[in-house]
């Protein structure tokens, strides 16, 4: 059976991903350079970013069920000099590490993903804090040419969480019904059902157990490039993708309502 990472290695690793997010912010040329997969910020615009979204989530956990204001409103900015941004960076993680622990993985929170298949607690915070971070720390690396996969534990869990969170919605699927399978190297399977009732995933016991052709759509790749197909960072073709090539492109550019 399938189960998600321990609130405990949830943490370990959102703090193990922030401190590889502040080596790739040390090495830089400079922090006015663009990042590649996200071309509108430069480095310093990411790292800005990364610190004021883990205080406000830090806030937000805090909390609890209601929303937090920004944590951002009356706190001092991101530096512009690297070392104090460093340690800003380093305080930021610190702040959102803390209010986890405390809160534990059961309290309720609020959460922007109402809709989908994941709770609204803080343990569902930290699931989703480690992926933020490790896609935005797989961003500052390539920034830098020093690109690294994201470890196996932190990918796996990436695309469950992502499909479950991100893509799971009860907003009509607004195009034919069909099935896309998600197919990890590593030995794990996904099936996103998109339909007039929304798009719902299901955990499949082991790759090619459901017959080919069941699924519109079948998508083949190691977890590290799932996830960062998913979230726009490599394209689909550097899967090995069977199907319905378009209903991919569907899927990237549906945005539900709500």
């Amino acid at each position: 059976m399938t189960t998600t990472l321990e609130f405990a290695v949830l943490l370990r690793l959102i703090d193990e991903r922030s401190t590889a997010f502040r080596a790739a912010v040390a090495s830089a040329p400079s922090l006015d350079v663009q990042v590649p997969t996200c071309p509108e910020w430069t480095l310093f615009d990411l790292a800005q970013h990364i610190g004021e979204g883990r205080r406000d989530w830090a806030a937000t956990v805090a909390a609890g069920p209601a929303p937090a204001k920004s944590a951002a409103e009356g706190a001092p900015a991101a530096p512009r000099e690297r070392e104090a941004l460093l340690a800003w960076l380093a305080e930021s993680t610190e702040q959102l590490v803390d209010a986890l622990r405390k809160a534990g993985p059961d309290r309720g929170c609020w959460t922007w993903w109402g809709t989908s298949q994941s709770p609204q607690t803080s343990g569902a915070v930290a699931r989703h804090q480690l992926q933020q971070m490790a896609v935005h720390t797989y961003d500052a690396q390539i920034t830098v040419g020093a690109p690294q996969p994201l470890p196996d534990e932190v990918a796996l869990d990436g695309v469950d969480e992502f499909l479950f969170t991100c893509v799971a919605t009860t907003s009509a699927w607004p195009h034919k019904p069909a099935a896309v399978d998600f197919h990890a190297s590593e030995g794990r399977s996904w099936r996103l059902s998109l339909s007039a009732d929304g798009a719902r995933t299901a955990r499949l016991p082991a790759p090619g157990t459901m017959p080919a052709a069941d699924a519109s759509l079948r998508l083949r790749g190691t977890a590290d490039q799932l996830v960062l197909a998913l979230y726009g960072r490599i394209p689909a073709d550097s899967l090995k993708l069977d199907g319905d090539r378009e209903l991919f492109d569907l899927l990237e550019a549906w945005e539900p309502e709500g």
